[in-house]
């Protein structure tokens, strides 16, 4: 069996971390979030993998080569215009040949265990489809069950009206004549061919499609900027204490810690895991890294820092005197000293964050920045909570940020002219 996983997507909803840097590439608990996809699928006994890629897709053959260093060889094909999920699946025709394949979406987490198991129950002449109970599936496409079989496919029901509370959650094991019903496949309102309305052609020809359940720990979707927090608390839970950098006497480390290579953590710095410190990064002295905590490669937190339950890019600095709680912090960003990130709302309800313009509620009382890379804020800078601070954009000293920073601009302080695209 080979396994098919898509990369292509530009993960708008998670701009600005996504400006510079594919969805499937950013950092989940020291690995790109892709990389635990892929050690899934190696787990499962599956050693040929194809990646269908479009947005920055050199990245991903950058890192991933042809890879042998992650114990499986990749195969990589470009879908020229994304035109939906069945036509991003069909790109793997030719690689799959006459055999079944794992069909994936790269944007997901998925704990240790779960394909094999699908893969070990899956039945020959079958079509098998990861599926989820949740309280409301009407994010999802819902099923409507005969049994363990599946008769249809709801996209989105309205609340209410769904055939069940079986959600699919994008996990598939199809056999290569799913192409030929790609081809029939319709175009959708929206304007793509959907892999869900092939599965319905199947379905319609009496082919079978069984559900294999998921545990609520099992899968998650990182679809929005705080679900990243989540897939990176999950992806913690395999983290062993492993110190390949250099610890300074005097330094304190408790919990599950990954300290990588070249890394350097300083006296008087305390850490409680999990934690993962990325190569070449400088931590300390006299700093505290709370659990949950993900630098990036070449990371640098100095004195009097506090950093708790966040992921912070590669090459991004708070040299002394922040505090960072439950953030996001994207690539070369600088905070100057002072620069305090809010991550709790006076009146404790959930933090609300806005996403290509529509105000969602994250569900989470605690939720800092989303901040996006080659970020610069001043001295002295403060971030209310939920705030997102566009790419390329600089803070100057003393701002209260509480609305939303564009990308690019200089936020000023005290000033006829407040901001301005640089």
């Amino acid at each position: 069996m080979k396994a098919v996983i898509l990369v292509a997507g530009k993960g708008t909803r998670l701009r600005p971390l996504t400006d510079y840097t594919p969805k499937p590439m950013l950092n989940v608990a020291g690995r790109p979030l892709l990389e635990w996809m892929i050690m899934r699928v190696r787990e499962a006994g599956i050693n040929e993998v194809l990646l269908v890629t479009n947005y920055l897709e050199d990245q991903f053959k950058e890192y991933f080569g042809d890879g042998s260093n992650h114990g499986v060889s990749i195969s990589y094909v470009t879908q020229e215009e994304t035109l939906g999920t069945a036509n991003a699946f069909y790109q793997a025709k030719e690689f799959v040949g006459e055999s079944q394949f794992m069909a994936l979406y790269g944007d997901h987490y998925i704990a240790s265990g779960v394909l094999k198991k699908i893969k070990d129950n899956h039945r020959e002449g079958e079509v098998a489809v990861g599926s989820l109970l949740v309280d409301d599936p009407s994010q999802y496409g819902a099923f409507e069950l005969d049994g363990e079989y599946i008769k249809r496919v709801v996209e989105k029901p309205p609340a209410g009206t769904e055939p069940s509370k079986y959600a699919n959650v994008g996990i598939y094991i199809f056999p290569h004549g799913v192409f030929d019903y790609i081809d029939m496949t319709p175009e959708s309102p929206r304007g793509e061919y959907e892999i869900t309305d092939t599965m319905q052609l199947m379905i319609d020809d009496k082919i079978l499609l069984k559900k294999h359940d998921l545990g609520l720990t099992d899968w998650l979707d990182v679809g929005l900027p705080w679900n990243l927090l989540e897939a990176n608390q999950m992806a913690m839970e395999n983290i062993d204490f492993k110190i390949d950098g250099k610890v300074e006497e005097g330094a304190r480390l408790h919990g599950q810690i990954w300290v990588k290579r070249g890394a350097r953590i300083r006296s008087g710095a305390y850490i409680e895991g999990p934690v993962v410190i990325g190569e070449g990064s400088d931590v300390g002295p006299n700093c505290y890294i709370r659990a949950g905590t993900c630098l990036g490669k070449n990371v640098r937190i100095g004195n009097a820092c506090e950093i708790k339950n966040s992921i912070i890019g590669d090459g991004s600095h708070a040299a002394h005197l922040s505090y960072v709680g439950d953030s996001l912090i994207g690539k070369n960003c600088n905070l100057g000293a002072g620069t305090i990130t809010a991550n709790l709302r006076f009146d404790k309800t959930h933090v609300e964050v806005t996403v290509k313009g529509e105000r969602l509620d994250s569900g989470r009382k605690k939720l800092g920045v989303i901040m996006g890379d080659n970020v610069q804020t001043g001295i002295n800078v403060n971030i209310n909570p939920g705030m997102v601070i566009g790419s390329d954009s600089w803070i100057t000293p003393g701002v209260t940020i509480q609305q939303d920073v564009p990308r690019g601009v200089i936020k000023y302080f005290f000033s006829t002219l407040q901001e301005r695209k640089r």
